[in-house]
């Protein structure tokens, strides 16, 4: 395999990638914007997911094809970017061609609570036609940019504890010239793991000098009888590829490339979590699902990894950089 200049989503031709970022109320949105006739899925893992129209994507039903995907801060309330994405691809006439002939734009969308740092605002219709706006073919800005602005990771103890979240993205070009490419906004309950098994972000232990199992956090918390801080979290994302796939198989790799979650986050789909991944595939060449989805996996972990060694402090959540 070859790894390009571009190592991000936007690596895969015809994806063009857009962020919408509200530093001063710690909140924002990123929109993936699908080149004609892309074909989706979805995964959902997490025991507290926020979405929209996911039902759509289930291999069984009707419509294939995605117009673009919003993934966005604000919780339930996120969900409202969508609205605005829509209506910027149904201006110019993009989306999906009804059999009486109306354009409907297919936008799924997940969200992440970031409710409890920053001002109490969150990503709009506005908001979503901005990130459309701002949608290029350019690497994926990473870090605390876009959906990923107000994420935090392992905030079981609350913010002063937690480490910053944000976005993170990789692609791998293999052989054949398919490619395969992850974006992930990591807002998780638990801690980010390297590839050694380390702690590489997350619970900081009581004294500042380092990281604390978040497991053994809820093992203490158990025996005490104690209420964990903070307990709403998720790591929300899309993996695409440019291999020629049915809805079916999108599926498939979208289950598969949850796996990537679990690598890089310790614990992962645990009740706080709302773990959602979207799959795409553009269909320019052949490709095996196995093999996309396997892939996939791995570019969901290192994309998880980048986005907290890409986060930058903010509202008093200190990002692994600022040590």
């Amino acid at each position: 395999m070859t790894m390009t200049k571009n190592d991000t989503l936007t690596r895969i031709p015809g994806i063009k990638v857009g962020h919408y970022t509200d530093l001063d109320a710690a909140t924002g949105c990123t929109v993936v914007r699908c080149p004609p006739k892309t074909v989706g899925a979805v995964d959902v893992r997490g025991g507290a997911p926020g979405t929209r129209e996911t039902d759509l994507l289930q291999a069984q039903n009707l419509v294939e094809e995605v117009t673009a995907v919003v993934l966005s801060g604000g919780s339930a309330f996120g969900l409202g970017a969508a609205d605005g994405v829509m209506r910027w691809h149904a201006e110019r006439g993009l989306g999906y061609r009804s059999r009486s002939d109306v354009i409907v734009p297919i936008v799924p969308a997940a969200i992440l609570f970031d409710l409890t740092i920053g001002a109490s605002v969150y990503p709009d219709g506005r908001a979503g036609q901005q990130a459309c706006e701002a949608a290029s073919a350019e690497p994926v800005a990473m870090g605390s940019v876009g959906a990923g602005t107000g994420a935090r990771i392992g905030a079981i103890r609350g913010n002063e504890r937690a480490s910053k979240g944000g976005i993170g993205s990789a692609a791998v070009e293999l052989p054949n010239g398919l490619i395969v490419a992850a974006l992930m906004a990591v807002n998780a309950a638990g801690n980010i793991i390297d590839e050694k098994g380390e702690i590489l972000a997350g619970l900081r232990s009581a004294d500042g000098a380092g990281f604390q199992s978040v497991l053994g956090a809820m093992s203490e918390m158990a025996a005490a009888q104690a209420e964990a801080s903070a307990r709403d979290a998720t790591v929300i994302g899309v993996v695409a590829s440019n291999g020629a796939l049915t809805k079916a198989q999108a599926q498939k790799v979208a289950q598969m490339a949850q796996d990537g979650i679990a690598r890089a986050v310790n614990p992962s789909h645990t009740m706080f979590d709302g773990d959602t991944i979207f799959a795409l595939a553009t269909g320019e060449i052949p490709a095996d699902t196995s093999y996309v989805g396997a892939y996939s996996a791995e570019m969901v972990a290192r994309a998880i990894r980048r986005a907290a060694l890409h986060a930058t402090s903010l509202a008093g959540v200190r990002a692994i950089s600022a040590q």
